[in-house]
């Protein structure tokens, strides 16, 4: 989860400002990143957010990202965690 917050944070201070929220909810860590950006992210081209998705499903998680032309971008990440 760590590597996933920084690789946002870092898009988020290159990009724009965000909002991050973190809860756990039974055995799942969700985290929900939006910016106030002007949309449009994409996960080709080199963006960091395809490393991202390949990071989070390698953990058996599930990766989301939503970015229209004009914004907000949101990157929505669940993982599972032991209690």
């Amino acid at each position: 989860m760590r590597i996933v917050i920084a690789e946002a944070l870092t898009n988020i201070a290159k990009h724009s400002g965000a909002e991050v929220v973190l809860r756990r909810e039974d055995d799942v860590l969700h985290l929900r990143i939006t910016d106030d950006g002007r949309g449009g992210a994409a996960e080709s081209g080199g963006s960091g957010l395809g490393g991202m998705r390949r990071r989070v499903e390698a953990l058996d998680g599930t990766f989301a990202l939503a970015s229209p032309v004009g914004g907000p971008t949101t990157v929505t990440v669940s993982l599972p965690c032991g209690l």
